[in-house]
This record gives C-alpha cells, structure tokens and sequence, in this order.
C-alpha cells in the first residue's frame, strides 16, 4: 500500500456499455466505497450545475434548451464526430471531476475506509490510473459492446461506433490493466467473479495492514 496514502485505491474501468455500472453497483453491495466518476459529471452539468457556463462558453446556445438546462443528446452528436470538439469538452470536464474524485478518496480516508472504488470510464485515456494501486477491466468485445449501446442509448450503428472509437481500444486496455474480467458471460458470473476477486483483495490489504 502507498505510504503517502491511508486507503487502496481500485480503478474501475472498462469501454462504454461493457458493464462496469453493474459490476461498481455490485462492488458497492459487497462494501467497497465506490466514486462514480460519471455521477459526478451529471450532477456538475445537471440544472445550476457548475460546468454550465464553462460548457456554454466552449460549445454556444445550441447545447442548450429553451430552459437552460443541457442538451447530452445534442452535446454527444457535436463531441463524438469532431475529436477537437471532444478534446476541448475534456478540458473543460475532467480537470473538475477528477479534483471532485479526489476530494471524495479523502473523505473516505477521513472516515477511515481500507479501500476506495474509483469507477472512471476514461481511466486511462486521462492518466487516472496512476493514482490507482491496481486496476480492474470490464471487458467486452466490439461486437457485443455495438449491439448492447445500440440498444441502451437507442442509437444508429454508426452513431454508437462513434463512440466506442473515441475511446482507447479494448486491446490497449488489456495490456495496461492489473485485471482483466471476461464479460461476455451472464450477470451472474460477472457477480460471482467479482466477489472472489474482492474477497481476495480485502484478504491482501488485511495482510498489509497486519504486515
């Protein structure tokens, strides 16, 4: 365990659609204290939310309804067909969600929690899994992630192929990632493997901790 660090800290990541909501909620049901890197981006650019000036003065009126709130749809059609255009959305989005993450990671430490789940979509696209002690991939073939974010987002295959290949390859995921978790397989499996897979974990950091 890091010795500038009180708790462990797990990244968990894996390609749009693959699961890895499911396998944080699960994680969290077993005890894990879990940040969901996504929460926090709704709840930063829901209505009143601090990103909204940020994101009306990067993208203009048009990402916007006639109550001010953000339009994700419309937001999503500009940064998924123009790399630039998504570059500049992470520039304005992730420095504030990670400082949020982090804020959180020290709260659980405060409280005294061994463990924290860092659950990041972009884990490594953004260098986040460098604040991780190891990290865990959700990992789903293309083919598989096409036709369940088709059918969740109610999107064209074009429009979901977008936005698989905005993200790192599965590929370069897997040579960067501590562990690897196969989930072509039913929600049941996926549950059981992260079960013994966490029940593995607490068993090291109590080592560590009695070391």
């Amino acid at each position: 365990m890091s010795a500038n660090r009180k708790a462990y800290i797990l990244g968990l990541t894996g390609g749009i659609a693959s699961g890895k909501s499911e396998a944080a909620k699960h994680l969290a049901s077993l005890g894990a204290a879990c940040i969901d890197a996504d929460a926090i981006s709704r709840a930063m650019t829901a209505p009143g939310g601090p990103l909204l000036p940020q994101l009306r003065k990067a993208f203009g009126d048009e990402i916007f309804d006639e109550e001010g709130n953000l339009n994700r749809r419309a937001l999503a059609d500009i940064v998924f067909s123009d790399p630039v255009q998504r570059r500049i959305l992470d520039s304005v989005t992730h420095p504030a969600i990670q400082k949020a993450m982090m804020d959180d990671v020290e709260r659980y430490e405060e409280e005294g929690r061994q463990l924290v789940v860092l659950n990041v979509p972009l884990l490594f696209e953004t260098g986040m899994d460098a604040l991780c002690d190891e990290t865990w991939l959700i990992s789903l073939d293309r083919d598989k992630q096409l036709e369940r974010l088709m059918e969740r987002d109610g999107l064209t295959r074009e429009q979901a192929s977008a936005r698989i290949d905005s993200q790192m390859s599965l590929e370069e995921k897997e040579a960067l990632a501590t562990v690897i978790i196969d989930n072509r397989r039913s929600l049941e499996k996926l549950k059981s493997e992260l079960t013994s897979l966490y029940a593995s974990l607490e068993k090291k950091l109590h080592k560590l901790e009695n070391e």
